[in-house]
Order: structure tokens, then C-alpha cells, then sequence
């Protein structure tokens, strides 16, 4: 029973730090879609902009917005609460490398939202915008555009924790690293295979997710067979 009791503590710390970081952005939410919007804004013609096609959109969609971003924001604050519940029940060789993993897999998720926003979206709204039919005006719905860039972010953001699960399940005995980089031509495959599941049907953000995923792939070989001699002398 004390152990739901500090669980259901934690979640609640988990919300409250969610709630607090919303209700000081939310008087920004306007300016937070407009700088989330930048990347298509940038490529529309002088004379158009984006609509809003429903007549809540204005409200919600920026209020969405500011919601996902509290949650990033916070994302943090909760691994902590989530290590700290874990932590009494580690041994201390793994707290060693829990730290760490928390660390780096809170630091991937936003270079890979990092790297989405600067160099795949515009390179994806100009193929977008340049591709339009003539006579066809390029007009494209806030909504719509949230929704697609909200998956954007958690495609790039999960796949840039690569590193982790590889070092994770070498850690832990569950893959061998060497026999993973001779399976290099299938994951190399595969990566374009999830690119192509994860990302909008053109070949420019395919390419802009599979190649990453696929370096990052190469990164977590490279340390997980850091960490594999250690748990091996254990």
C-alpha cells in the first residue's frame, strides 16, 4: 500500500509541474503557434496566410499547443519523479548507468524536436508549396498544420532514442551488439520502412528520418559495447 501511495504521489507531482508550466505559457499560446508556424509561413505567397476552418480553431488549436509543449517542458521533472521511485529498488551498479540513460534519453528527444523544427520542416513546406498546381492557392488549416507537426516532433523525438534501447538491452544481456552491426543492411532497410510509417508520404522527411535513425543505430552499438563488458564481470 505505501508503494501505490508514493506511486499515486508522484503522478499527482507529474500533473501539478504539467498544470504549472501551461498556466505560464498559455498567455503565449498565440505567439507559440506563430513561432511554430514560422517554417510554413516562410514559403506561403505574400497574399495568403493560414485559415482556420472550424470556429473553435483559434482557441484550441493554440491551446493544444501550449498543452503538448507543457508536457515536453515538464518532461524532465518527470523522468526525476519516475527515477526516484525506481531508485530504492536499484542495486547501485545500476544507478550508475540509470542516471546517465535518463540524462541523455531527456537531451535526444529534444535534439530530435530540434532537428525536426530547423531542418526537416523546411525542407519539407518548400517541396510542399513549390509543388502546387497552378491556379491552386496554398491556404493550409492552423489544425491541421498542429496535427502534423505535433507528429513530426514525436516521430523525430522517438526515433532519436535509438541510442538508449540499444545500450539498454545491451546492458542488460537481452542483444549482443556485435551481431546487431552484422545485421546492418536490415536495419538500413528497416529505418526507411519506419520512415516511411512515421513521417507524411513524400521522400524528402522519409530520407530526413531513416538516415538519423540509422546513424543513431550506429551510436548505440558503438556504446553498448561499452557497457557490455561491465555486465558481463559482474
Amino acid at each position: 500500500m505505501s508503494h501505490l501511495i508514493e506511486f499515486r504521489d508522484r503522478i499527482l507531482r507529474c500533473v501539478a509541474s504539467v498544470i504549472v508550466i501551461f498556466a505560464g505559457l498559455f498567455s503565449f499560446s498565440n505567439e507559440l503557434y506563430l513561432y511554430i508556424s514560422e517554417p510554413i509561413r516562410e514559403y506561403l505567397p505574400d497574399t495568403t496566410s493560414m485559415i482556420a476552418t472550424e470556429v473553435a480553431s483559434p482557441f484550441l488549436t493554440p491551446f493544444k499547443l501550449t498543452l503538448v509543449l507543457s508536457m515536453f517542458a515538464a518532461m524532465p521533472y518527470i523522468l526525476f519523479q519516475t527515477w526516484a521511485f525506481l531508485a530504492p529498488g536499484l542495486y547501485k551498479r545500476e544507478k550508475r548507468i540509470v542516471i546517465p540513460l535518463f540524462i541523455s534519453s531527456v537531451a535526444l528527444f529534444y535534439a530530435g524536436m530540434a532537428f525536426a523544427y530547423y531542418i526537416v520542416f523546411p525542407l519539407v513546406f518548400l517541396f510542399f508549396t513549390s509543388i502546387a498546381p497552378e491556379g491552386i492557392t496554398v491556404m493550409p488549416d492552423i489544425r491541421s498544420y498542429l496535427d502534423f507537426v505535433l507528429k513530426l516532433f514525436f516521430a523525430f523525438g522517438l526515433s532519436f532514442e535509438i541510442p538508449i534501447a540499444v545500450v539498454i538491452l545491451s546492458w542488460m544481456g537481452a542483444v549482443d551488439p556485435d551481431n546487431l552491426a552484422k545485421k546492418r543492411p536490415y536495419v538500413f532497410v528497416l529505418c526507411f520502412v519506419l520512415g516511411m510509417l512515421l513521417t507524411p508520404p513524400d521522400i524528402i522527411s522519409q530520407t530526413l528520418l531513416a538516415i538519423p535513425m540509422w546513424l543513431l543505430f550506429e551510436v548505440g552499438i558503438l556504446f553498448g559495447r561499452m557497457v557490455r563488458p561491465a555486465k558481463e564481470a559482474v
